[in-house]
């Protein structure tokens, strides 16, 4: 029979392999739900058995508190910065340099591309990751020890077995962020009125000096490693010799490095990068050369700010100046009206630029952008292109100022600005810019619960014109349905059966459905306990609102501009016209369960979890994850986990299924 610390150790080398297989040899071997079945097992042993914790488990990515500031690391060796080729000219220079001052005859360059992220330092003390910093100055950075162990492609152990393993490594590399991870993320912060980035370099730095190692986790941070620092008891002779090595211990490196044997093959390998550079997945603004022997670099050695064996090629610039024609303002798919300039046309870096973002009206204001303006603008990969400022000798006079309009382009809804909020929303939900994704958040399981209504299907329906507006949902019909891509006839009726279904809901579940910016369901649920009909909550002065607790004076002003817009109102009459009845609760079913604290293990038969869940918390409970001397029952599933085991321990009351559905019944 398995012990809980030989199970302990079989998760761990499970996610362990899983973590180095998916991030360094990018090649899964366990599926997504496998992943977390296991990460959950193991959190759950832990939480069993304390004494089997260890700093370097798969686990304890994110335990640490947040900080109130980063203390400082003292770089063994420095790092520091390189000396810059900006065309081939001054690339054949350096290659000359090297060999003049080199007594050794044949010489190796290792060309890599230079990513666009934040330098760090990772330590590793026989095997276990012990610090990471940032770059600094060069000298000393921030300890961001915490914020680096939530990336998941920095192994908190490196693999191998004592005797491959270094005493001391030191090992350098970019945390980045994917042009695709950074355009999701901004459209999640923007969804939820937080800060958005410019780019993301900035994006994977501010993340990485957050001090709540939480918020970090949250972020789609990674890792290339690709040089070395302080070192002892590794044997590494060069620069390719370590990038070879660095993925036996579990460290991630660049897949597109190469060795250049002379001037000509290092000129071709910085052409194809930069001609290739929009094609990468991250964003990178040159190349690296670095001399491939080590003995020869310590024979070059370095100034006080550069090493005289590297040298980055930096790519053309991708700026250009160019004349703002017209500022006009777009609606995004959460409502937010961002100002975009249409520029006469300008080829920056072989690609044609007509448009560029101006972000919000306080960019427009700070940089003083008039229509009219002539404009530096940049452009970065995919990221539409942005303008860094005005050319302001260039003005004649005729220029003209701008200001985000008080009612949408689009649909000519309200226009309101939150406070502390640098950006400007539609207050419409049927606004058509962001009608995809107001019908997605409002048939999502949490909210109207429309099983079928998916991205692809709601993209469908809205691009044939069947739905233009929220209401519409109800409205359709079996003929229309059938029609559509991969929609037969039972999928189409099983579709309207569940949008009938749909039809009686909690009143608390209709107002987050409606998407109300900042309103997630605990604020829901408030309202509607305050309020208890959706007449009351309509017809609620933005000061009632604010006087609930737990409503702060931002979300109160959301909830006022919201019901204040007429197609709002007419939105939810409609649907209330079409046979929606909003349940509302009695006093005693919300105080049900007042109190109550419970846990799930094992599998439900007739409740996902989520599912499980919210029923507890619209009757007043609450579900945790783990069984303690607070927890009041724990329900028990199909192949319940130790859990059961702990909760008989401690005494804790178990329920079954049928017993908890009895229970939330009487």
């Amino acid at each position: 029979m398995s012990t809980p610390e030989k199970r302990v150790q079989e998760l761990r080398k499970k996610i362990n392999d899983a973590n180095y297989n998916y991030y360094v040899l990018d090649n899964p071997t366990i599926s997504d739900a496998e992943y977390d079945r296991s990460m959950r097992e193991l959190q759950e042993l832990e939480e069993e058995h304390p004494e089997l914790k260890t700093p370097d488990s798969p686990t304890q990515r994110v335990g640490a508190e947040p900080v109130d500031e980063f203390g400082t690391v003292e770089h063994t060796i420095p790092l520091l910065s390189l000396n810059n080729a900006m065309n081939e000219g001054e690339l054949k220079d350096f290659v000359d340099r090297v060999m003049r001052n080199l007594e050794s005859g044949k010489v190796e360059f290792v060309a890599e591309p230079k990513i666009d992220g934040l330098a760090v330092e990772l330590i590793y003390e026989n095997g276990v990751f012990a610090t990471g910093s940032t770059r600094g100055n060069g000298f000393t950075g921030e300890n961001i020890t915490q914020n680096l162990r939530t990336i998941e492609s920095i192994p908190l152990r490196l693999r191998g077995d004592k005797l491959d393993v270094p005493e001391l490594l030191e090992v350098r590399g970019e945390v980045y962020m994917t042009r695709s991870d950074f355009e999701k993320m901004n459209e999640e912060q923007e969804a939820k009125g937080e800060k958005v980035f410019s780019n993301p370099r900035n994006a994977a730095a501010g993340s990485l000096r957050q001090l709540d190692p939480s918020i970090t986790a949250e972020r789609p941070l990674n890792i290339y490693l690709y040089s070395l620092g302080a070192s002892s008891g590794i044997n590494i002779e060069s620069q390719m010799e370590l990038i070879e090595k660095l993925p036996q211990w579990g460290l991630r490196v660049n897949p597109n490095i190469d060795i250049c044997e002379d001037y000509e093959a290092m000129c071709k390998y910085w052409q194809n990068m930069e001609a290739n550079r929009d094609n990468f997945a991250y964003e990178i603004d040159g190349v690296v050369f670095k001399v491939n022997s080590f003995q020869q670099q310590d024979e070059l050695g370095s100034t006080t700010r550069s090493p005289r064996w590297a040298i980055a090629g930096k790519f053309k610039a991708q700026q250009e100046i160019t004349k703002i024609e017209e500022i006009e303002a777009s609606v995004g798919r959460t409502g937010a009206v961002t100002p975009v300039a249409h520029l006469k046309q300008v080829i920056i870096n072989g690609v044609k630029v007509t448009n560029a973002t101006l972000h919000n009206q306080d960019e427009i204001d700070r940089k003083d952008i008039r229509e009219g303006d002539w404009v530096v603008v940049q452009r970065a990969g995919d990221v539409i292109p942005q303008v860094v400022k005005v050319v302001k000798d260039r003005r004649d006079g005729s220029e003209k100022t701008y200001h985000i309009p008080d009612n949408c382009p689009v649909c000519g809804g309200k226009v309101v600005r939150e406070q502390d909020d640098a950006r400007h929303y539609c207050t419409n939900i049927s606004c058509p810019a962001q009608l995809k994704g107001r019908i997605r958040h409002f048939a999502s399981k949490n909210a109207m619960d429309i099983e079928g209504l998916g991205e692809k299907l709601v993209d469908q329906l809205v691009e044939e014109n069947m739905v233009e507006k929220i209401e519409d949902i109800y409205s359709l019909r079996k003929t229309d349905l059938i029609n559509l891509e991969r929609m037969g006839e039972k999928s189409s009726q099983n579709l309207l059966d569940a949008i009938e279904n749909s039809k009686e809901i909690r009143l608390a579940r209709f107002v987050y459905a409606l998407g109300i910016r900042n309103v997630g369901r605990h604020a829901a649920r408030v309202l509607v306990d305050a309020f208890k009909t959706i007449d009351n909550i309509m017809n609620a002065s933005e000061d009632e609102i604010g006087d609930i607790y737990e409503i702060g004076p931002i979300m109160a002003e959301n909830v006022a501009a919201f019901f204040s817009e007429e197609r709002n109102l007419k939105t939810i009459h409609s649907l209330l016209d079409q046979g929606l009845k909003l349940q509302t609760p009695s006093k005693a079913e919300t105080e049900k369960l007042q109190d109550k604290t419970f846990v799930f293990t094992g599998a439900l038969e007739n409740y996902t979890r989520s599912e499980a869940k919210q029923l507890i918390e619209d009757l007043g409970g609450r579900a945790t994850s783990s069984v303690s001397g607070n927890t009041d029952y724990v329900i028990v599933g199909e192949n319940p986990g130790s859990k059961a085991d702990k909760a008989r321990d401690l005494g804790v009351e178990i329920l079954s299924e049928d017993d908890f559905e009895d229970m939330i019944n009487s």
